[in-house]
């Protein structure tokens, strides 16, 4: 009783301390992912000088102990830096643990769920005590798609690696070789040629890195997803790898001015020192557009859809192949020699980038397509055309047919047999595509498979509805968990997670205990009344379906990549941690369990 009283007397004086001292405990957090999918949270406590923090283990009868309390999933393991100081304390006649200076309360989390860790706490001096208070701290979900993010990249950077490779064989890249070798050889006297080489190649990555940034500054992460998938981009897209592949074929040339890169070469040959090299890297690049722009184009669609950095990644890697070799003809223009001449050979290599430029179109008219509901591609008419089209160029590589601008092949090379070989092995693979196989190999090009008519393949997992409210309803009759599934038309890694993963015998079979609920973001069906909501202190106004759930991604579960799955219980709560991108299926059946 007496001590219950010189207590109570305590916290009556704290009333004094905010006088005297503000806070002397403050608090910071600091939240480190584990590679295992755990969580450690690391509560740093500064405690002012002549003050103490009382421990988390303190007798009843004693002072208010410092408390941590969990909303959601219970901690692992607990430990702290330092062990707490004791003392017999005449006040309350029992033995107290203290810290003093700092110390930091470390917990071992099994997953990164959001919830609110509250610590209820008092500090003390010699004098007086402050009245307990309570320090609040929103445990932010962490997703696992930092690594596949990474990987991301690295894809973009090797697409666009093997753009430039590609481009380099070109009609439009080739004949500039000599023109290249013939600028250097004329400074090739001086002392400084391999720089000036060097700084040949440094141009034109940087002119071309100048295009990705641009793209990146100008449109931001918000918005490259919204390009990826809008209809007018893709048509666009589609309409000009067409018209290139036409022109590839032989039908008509298509070329920039000729007075563009005319005015610029000269200038080149008349200026000196960096600004010379600059403006030959800008004629490299006038000159070869012809045949450079649809891949550029096709990596910057295909870039803008994965990550802010993704467009200047793309083109970094498209400069380096492009430059690389340039860079070394400038350094050792007697290599210009050994080339073969430009003939039939580069117009066979201008037929078949024409051919898989008219294949890859089908992918930009597609995303169009499937996100405006126009149903005009559908995967069995999509798989139809590409056996089409690979079994003309297998065709075509062994010499059945040619155009009229070609001379008729007299036998065929072992590499044309290789390659015709590849083609038309690739196109038979399609073929029980069109009777609803499920092609994984080309998962990330072909529509979904809910747009066939007649499918095989019985383990594919639906979605059961497209609405929240519906599905939690849904869940809640059925007892069971809601998986979203935050997916987008134009998505290749989600069509990939849906061939390879979800339709996995076991992972069919683990999520019959889930209510599937698929969330298209970029699915531009028109909502029967617009909504406004505010972002970042902006009002914004959701007009479509997709933008509706890009923003419940984006604000709920501070994410903008997709894949991306979540769970939820019946009330809407978030379950565990979400997961980005994971194509193992192990892994995903883990988390998914």
């Amino acid at each position: 009783m007496k001590r219950k009283i010189l207590f109570s007397i305590l916290l009556l004086a704290a009333t004094t301390v905010a006088a005297e001292v503000v806070n002397p405990v403050q608090w910071s957090v600091e939240q480190t992912a584990q590679e295992n999918g755990q969580l450690q949270v690391v509560f740093k406590a500064v405690i002012a000088d002549g003050w103490h923090l009382y421990d988390t283990n303190i007798g009843e009868g004693g002072p208010v102990p410092t408390t941590f309390s969990f909303s959601g999933v219970q901690p692992l393991s607990v430990s702290t830096s330092k062990q707490p100081q004791t003392i017999y304390d005449n006040v309350f006649e029992m033995t107290l643990a203290y810290y003093t200076d700092n110390v930091d309360f470390v917990f071992l989390l099994p997953d990164a769920s959001a919830q609110t860790v509250s610590v209820r706490f008092m500090s003390c001096n010699d004098t007086q005590c402050t009245a307990p208070e309570v320090f609040e701290y929103e445990i932010q979900p962490v997703v696992q798609e930092a690594a596949d993010s990474g990987n991301s990249l690295w894809m973009i950077f090797w697409f666009g690696l093997l753009g430039g490779l590609l481009a380099i064989f070109t009609p439009c890249v080739w004949p500039i070789i000599p023109m290249t070798v013939s600028f250097f050889i004329k400074r090739s006297s001086s002392k400084n040629a391999t720089k000036d080489a060097l700084l040949y190649g440094l141009a034109i990555i940087i002119i071309y890195e100048t295009l990705g940034l641009l793209v990146t500054v100008l449109f931001g992460a918000s918005a490259l997803n919204e390009i990826s998938t809008n209809a007018v981009v893709n048509i666009f897209f589609f309409l000009l790898l067409v018209v290139f592949a036409i022109s590839f074929f032989g039908a008509f040339e298509l070329t920039l001015p000729s007075s563009w890169s005319t005015a610029l070469s000269n200038k080149a040959h008349s200026s000196s020192g960096f600004l010379s090299i600059l403006l030959m890297a800008f004629t490299l690049v006038i000159v070869s557009f012809s045949c450079t722009g649809p891949i550029i184009g096709t990596l910057l669609v295909e870039a803008a859809g994965k990550s802010l950095l993704a467009p200047a990644v793309g083109m970094l890697g498209f400069a380096v192949a492009l430059a690389l070799p340039f860079s070394l003809f400038a350094m050792f223009p007697k290599w210009m020699k050994q080339l073969p001449k430009s003939g039939q050979w580069m117009n066979s290599f201008k037929v078949v980038l024409a051919f898989l430029e008219l294949a890859l179109s089908l992918k930009f008219f597609s995303v169009a397509d499937l996100a405006y509901g126009w149903h005009l591609l559908d995967r069995e008419v999509f798989v139809a055309l590409w056996v089409v089209i690979f079994m003309l160029l297998g065709f075509y590589l062994l010499g059945f047919f040619h155009f009229k601008h070609e001379d008729k092949p007299q036998g065929i090379s072992v590499l044309r047999l290789m390659l015709a070989i590849i083609s038309l092995s690739f196109s038979i693979y399609l073929l029980p595509g069109l009777w609803g196989a499920p092609l994984k190999a080309v998962s990330a090009f072909a529509p979904p498979m809910n747009t066939q008519d007649f499918v095989i393949q019985t383990q594919a997992t639906q979605p059961h509805l497209d609405d929240l409210d519906a599905a939690l309803e849904k869940a809640k009759q059925e007892n069971k968990l809601v998986l979203l599934d935050f997916s987008g038309y134009g998505c290749v890694n989600c069509r990939k997670m849906e061939a390879k993963v979800l339709t996995d015998e076991r992972v069919a079979k683990a999520m019959q205990d889930y209510v599937l609920l698929t969330l298209m973001v970029d699915d531009r069906t028109e909502l029967n009344e617009p909504i406004q909501v505010e972002e970042n202190g902006k009002k914004v106004v959701l007009k479509t379906v997709g933008q509706r759930w890009s923003y419940l991604q984006r604000t709920r579960f501070d994410a903008n990549a997709q894949p991306f799955y979540v769970k939820l219980n019946t009330d809407g709560k978030q379950v565990g941690t979400p997961i980005g991108y994971t194509p193992e299926v192990e892994a995903f059946l883990n988390w998914l369990e």
